[in-house]
């Protein structure tokens, strides 16, 4: 009997949440105007920016010295490409580099950023993991929202939760030429939010994977920053 009541109770013991600095959904934009190439290029530069020394490094100076981790594609649908990893070590940074390489493209269609935003903030409250920070990082190359909820409401909701929303706009040059700031003030606009959030605008393949390893050591030191963050220079 006494076998059976310890038992019981293990069973209703709910499994110890994970203490981390940061919970961050890497949110990468997978629409129709994102070729093959270009989503594969995508994922080699977060794969790289999470192998950086100094994004680790970033890591390793955060008050839990780690961070957990999550990188999503979305389209018309959204896709979980890498499910939550920790990263505290150069190894956990390699194991989630090769995890981005191979998964075939699962997230396709038109744009339907408020349906992205809330999916994104459901991993997080889902994940049974505690962060003392939690942040979705968005990116996309324009404002279109064919499907699903108003990208507004949709960011409200999740600002509601205590998420911040921070925004990699992905210039084109039809967009550098109507104003290098057009796309970064519309998500500034619409999609950012939370204690310092912030946009980082990127146009060129250069530009793009140091925009991500910029970005992201901003987001894991938790440094105040400017609104938007020009990397076109």
């Amino acid at each position: 009997m006494r076998l059976i009541l310890v038992c019981l109770t293990l069973l209703a013991t709910p499994v110890a949440a994970q203490d981390t600095d940061l919970e961050l959904v890497l949110l990468a934009d997978a629409s129709g105007s994102i070729t093959q190439s270009e989503l594969l290029f995508q994922r080699r530069a977060y794969a790289e920016a999470m192998t950086d020394p100094e994004v680790l490094t970033a890591i390793r100076n955060t008050a839990y010295g780690n961070i957990t981790v999550t990188y999503v594609e979305w389209a018309t649908n959204q896709a979980v490409v890498v499910p939550w990893m920790r990263i505290e070590t150069d190894a956990d940074g390699a194991a989630f580099a090769a995890a981005l390489d191979g998964p075939p493209r699962q997230a396709s269609g038109r744009n339907a950023i408020g349906s992205a935003l809330l999916f994104a903030r459901d991993l997080i409250e889902t994940n049974r993991i505690d962060g003392w920070r939690r942040v979705i990082d968005f990116s996309g190359d324009s404002t279109g929202n064919s499907f699903g909820p108003a990208i507004t409401d949709a960011r409200d909701q999740v600002l509601a939760d205590g998420v911040t929303i921070n925004a990699l706009a992905i210039l084109s040059e039809g967009g550098i030429m109507d104003g290098r700031d057009a796309l970064a003030e519309r998500y500034a606009d619409m999609i950012i939010g939370g204690p310092g959030a912030f946009v980082v605008e990127a146009a060129t393949r250069d530009v793009f994977a140091q925009a991500v390893k910029r970005k992201l050591i901003l987001e894991i030191s938790g440094v105040a920053t400017q609104r938007i963050v020009a990397d076109l220079d």
